[in-house]
């Protein structure tokens, strides 16, 4: 713009400047565009102004001069007078000079005077001028800045409109993608209690069953004659399932009111031992159905195509399966005429206890999914409740941005009015200017020009030689500011003195300077907060930006980035975790009998979303081979491996009625065998349990249900402490002896829980090793597993299942890990009482090598170090 304004005030300047002079004064304007330079071109040059008075003498005769000066303002009877004279000289070539002004001297001084006149209305015009067209261009320089500013508050305005469309958009896809996701979330998890609860609706009323199937069996209170009971194991003919049956019939609608799978399940397997004998008899039965005769047909040569024959109907049983009154009278499925009641009741006790571990399971679940449905839901609407609170902050940054982007194009526009104004005005005014320089210097031509010619005419006293005064160039003196206006002072010298000429003008004034407005700096709000990542994963971006509140101006600071984006979510959608090298073989975990070394991998690089990583127990990050495959040497067959190690042991015996005498006597015997390892080693402490539990539901109910009666451990839940902590192993041994078989159910919990707090008392810096021997399953599947988990978390768990109906699969869950050496498994009591040599000595080879104990060693990410699991 500012270049425009000089381009603007050569063209009206090109009658008294040449085209090459124009062309010079371009590349300066085009080389330093200050303001100072504009007033140097406007300031009318001595070169320019001899130039164009040069041009405009040559073509000046005497009769135009007068005529210039007619038709001027400077016109007046003195002018006249001395125009005439000037005029009548040349015709009459006059000798004698006229009086007045019609003399020659008096002429020359009006002329003298008038030139001055005349060269000080031209300075003033410059003076004018130049400081017209500083003010002028400041102005306009505002307006380009004011412009610059408004365009720049307009482009930030739009990223600010582009970012929060941006976010708008994201929230408007995200909200009802997330609602949607919120319903099925509500939904899935309504079905889900729904069918969870139904389930314990129904577990419970089994429950309730159980209860009164229980009083109806209790022993004590012999509500059920036993003497008039059987136990029948039928199966359908049509279905060729398999079902039990009461022959009383108080006691089988009871059992037929049980609905759940698993409470028909657990009736099923519960008794399974004692429907051996059961499966036997019914071996021996021959079921016989009527057969239609075989028909002799002629043999065609050839027969008709094979048909299918349709299937007899077997579903002809009026009982539809059940024992029928024959049956019944023969008792060919009958077990027993009179089961012993503590035996059978075992067997409810264990399915009692069975779907209770159901009920508290079913409860833990749907405590569970509460939990997490409601987690779940909190994290759904929470994300809806940011994403609608993000998208109205969006949509207020959007209003307010399309409202500053607005503002700031209507101060851009008005402001590009005002300085199209300005410089409509600037060209007027130098236009003006450059006429107003003409007409002066054609002024000062003709003047000149006819004081020139009366000095040609002889008889003045005066030679036809005269000087006018000259000046030097203004010299600036400091500016009073450095912008936005302030004053300045300038002075010149005189050059020549006038001789015969006009006097010299003024040497001193004063004029405005640095009009052009002070620079402003940027200045911006702080950074906005980042916007959501583009993407959850797979690498997405994230953006901030800073408002601008105002626009650098007139070379001000500028104001650096306002946006910043930053890559986020650069992690795969999917991606398996890494696993480092695998380590060294650890030392054989045993001496004999059978050892493992291990070596392991551990994660180096995390799974990322959905990707796969192999459980510290996986074989792909878990590797054992086998070592020490020789028996262990014994010195006679009589006395087990001696156990020589510094260990605390905990022996549980189990008690309950389900062993059977033959199976208490070899448990019994066992035992002993596994004092006689640790007799001579000095080393051992050792604490024995029996354990059993109340053979009655009311009684289980008070050792295992919120009670307030006071519980006496030993006489109501049959937990005995034989013994505490000692060294002493020949008085460990006679009390294992003397033990009284108690016959009762089995709460394995319970006895878990005390051979816990048995671990209180040990002794320190000693490894602390817990060996349970139990014939069949606990009462309770659940409560049994959280204790044995609370154990493991002190000490080594060490299982001997006896027979096969124990819960292998349960006891491989709940024994230390590596259960392969935690675990002696025994079919049946007559191997455990024949080979009870042997099995000790398994355990003290699993339990007392040498080297480190395999229980002490765990994958590095399993648990605390601590952890004896």
């Amino acid at each position: 713009m500012a270049q425009l304004c000089v381009l603007t005030v050569f063209l009206f300047l090109g009658t008294a400047l040449s085209t090459n002079e124009v062309a010079r004064m371009v590349a300066v304007s085009e080389n330093t565009m200050t303001v100072q330079t504009m007033e140097k071109v406007f300031a009318r040059s001595e070169q320019a102004h001899t130039r164009s008075m040069a041009a405009i003498t040559k073509g000046m005769s005497l009769p135009k001069a007068v005529d210039v000066l007619g038709k001027s303002d400077m016109n007046t009877p003195e002018l006249a007078q001395a125009t005439n004279l000037a005029l009548a000289g040349v015709k009459a070539n006059l000798r004698t000079p006229g009086k007045g002004y019609s003399g020659i001297e008096g002429a020359r001084k009006l002329l003298n005077d008038m030139i001055y006149e005349s060269m000080t209305k031209y300075d003033e015009e410059i003076a004018k001028c130049t400081e017209y067209y500083s003010q002028q261009c400041a102005a306009m320089e505002a307006c380009r800045g004011k412009i610059a500013a408004a365009n720049y508050i307009a482009a930030n305005s739009r990223a600010l409109i582009l970012d929060a469309q941006a976010t708008i958009n994201k929230c408007e896809v995200d909200i009802p993608v997330t609602k949607q996701e919120l319903k099925q979330h509500n939904l899935k998890c309504e079905h889900e209690l729904k069918q969870m609860n139904d389930r314990l609706k129904i577990v419970e009323g089994d429950i309730e069953v159980m209860t009164m199937i229980l009083e109806m069996t209790d022993c004590d209170k012999k509500l059920l004659q036993m003497k008039k009971f059987s136990l029948l194991h039928c199966e359908n003919q049509c279905t060729k399932k398999s079902f039990l049956a009461f022959e009383h019939d108080g006691l089988q609608k009871k059992v037929s009111q049980l609905q759940s799978a698993v409470s028909r399940k657990l009736m099923k397997d519960t008794f399974a031992d004692l429907l051996d004998g059961v499966s036997s008899m019914q071996s021996s039965l021959s079921f016989t159905f009527d057969q239609s005769p075989i028909a002799n047909k002629t043999v065609f040569n050839n027969p008709p195509m094979p048909r299918t024959e349709v299937p007899v109907n077997p579903c002809t049983d009026p009982d539809q399966g059940a024992p029928s009154a024959a049956d019944k009278a023969a008792a060919k499925c009958t077990i027993k005429k009179s089961p012993q009641c503590y035996k059978l009741q075992e067997r409810f006790l264990l399915i009692q206890a069975g779907i209770m571990d159901e009920k508290n399971q079913l409860e833990t679940d749907i405590d569970a999914m509460e939990r997490n449905c409601e987690e779940t839901k909190e994290a759904l609407e929470s994300q809806i409740q940011q994403d609608e609170d993000m998208l109205a902050e969006a949509q207020t940054k959007l209003a307010g941005a399309t409202e500053k982007e607005a503002n700031a194009g209507e101060v851009a526009r008005s402001t590009n009015e005002e300085n199209t104004q300005l410089n409509a005005d600037l060209v007027k005014q130098m236009k003006s200017c450059s006429g107003n320089y003409i007409n002066f210097e054609t002024e000062l031509c003709a003047l000149k020009k006819i004081r020139g010619e009366l000095y040609k005419m002889k008889g003045s006293g005066h030679s036809a030689f005269f000087q006018d005064c000259e000046v030097s160039k203004w010299g600036p003196e400091e500016c009073s500011k450095k912008c936005k206006g302030g004053e300045q002072k300038l002075t010149r010298s005189v050059l020549t003195h006038p001789n015969g000429g006009a006097k010299c003008l003024p040497l001193e004034a004063e004029r405005s300077c640095n009009n052009q407005p002070c620079p402003v700096d940027c200045q911006v709000e702080p950074w906005s907060g980042w916007s959501k990542c583009s993407a959850e994963c797979g690498g997405g971006v994230q953006q901030r930006l800073k408002e601008v509140k105002l626009a650098m101006k007139f070379g001000g600071n500028p104001c650096g980035e306002t946006s910043e984006s930053v890559a986020c979510n650069t992690q795969a959608c999917e991606a398996d975790c890494e696993l480092g090298p695998w380590t060294r073989w650890s030392m054989c975990s045993k001496d004999c009998d059978g050892g493992t070394q291990k070596r392991e991998k551990f994660i180096q690089v995390p799974a990322l979303g959905a990707g796969a990583c192999a459980g510290p127990w996986d074989i792909k990050r878990l590797e054992y081979k086998k070592c020490a495959m020789h028996s262990c040497e014994l010195h006679d067959t009589l006395h087990p491996l001696a156990c020589n190690r510094s260990l605390d042991v905990v022996l549980l015996i189990d008690g309950s009625g389900s062993l059977g005498k033959t199976g208490w006597a070899a448990e019994i015997k066992a035992a002993q065998t596994f004092v006689d390892a640790f007799t001579d080693s000095g080393k051992a402490n050792m604490a024995v349990i029996l354990f059993s539990g109340p053979p009655t539901w009311s009684g289980v109910k008070k050792c295992v249900g919120n009670s307030a009666e006071k519980v006496d451990m030993e006489e109501d839940c049959r937990i005995k402490t034989v013994t505490h902590f000692t060294e002493d192993m020949k008085k460990v041994k006679q009390l294992i002896t003397g033990l009284e078989w108690p016959q009762g159910s089995t709460l394995t919990s319970l006895a878990l829980m005390s051979a816990k707090a048995e671990m209180m008392n040990g002794r320190k810096g000693t490894t602390p090793v817990v060996v349970v021997l139990t014939d069949g399953r606990p009462l309770s599947y659940g409560n049994t597993y959280l204790a044995a988990h609370a154990l493991r978390k002190v000490a080594r768990l060490m299982w001997v299942p006896i027979t096969k109906f124990a819960p292998l699969g349960f006891i491989k869950m709940v024994a230390s890990r590596r259960w392969q050496e935690n675990i002696v498994q025994v079919n049946d009591f007559e191997k455990l009482d024949k080979g009870r040599v042997e099995v000790v000595t398994h355990i003290i080879a699993d339990m007392c090598p040498d080297l480190k104990p395999v229980a002490m060693e765990f994958p590095m990410d399993e648990g605390p170090a601590a952890s004896m699991e």
